[in-house]
């Protein structure tokens, strides 16, 4: 069975860092990503880093203050995030598939998701 466990969301002050962290278990994945939803908002995609971390995505939002990273060995996946503004305040998913092309990263291109870890970042 395939599984995907968020955890090191939590409650930050504005300019803070949090490491977010995707254990993947029942097999591997070529591509694995991060997305978000704030209330109210729709689903985007945050960052989405290739089987070899050969690859990586950015959403402008975040580029240069988040950082994806990712463990083969221990089928792991990382979000580093710094520089926290309250506009990142969201429920953060991960999610993971095996796509080729343009838009390996996508959403629609991810097979499997996590249930979420909520990062909340204070004024």
């Amino acid at each position: 069975q395939v599984q995907l466990v968020e955890s090191g969301g939590g409650l930050v002050q504005a300019g803070g860092s949090l490491r977010l962290s995707c254990a993947a278990s029942g097999r591997t994945f070529v591509n694995m990503g991060w997305f978000r939803q704030a209330p109210g908002k729709e689903r985007e995609s945050v960052a989405a880093i290739s089987g070899g971390g050969v690859s990586t995505y950015y959403a402008d939002s975040v580029k240069g203050r988040f950082a994806i990273s990712r463990d083969n060995a221990k089928n792991t996946v990382y979000l580093q995030m710094n520089s926290l503004k309250p506009e990142d305040t969201a429920l953060y998913y991960c999610a993971a598939g095996s796509r080729y092309g343009s838009d390996w990263f996508a959403d629609y291109a991810m097979n499997y998701w996590g249930k979420g870890t909520l990062v909340t970042v204070s004024s």
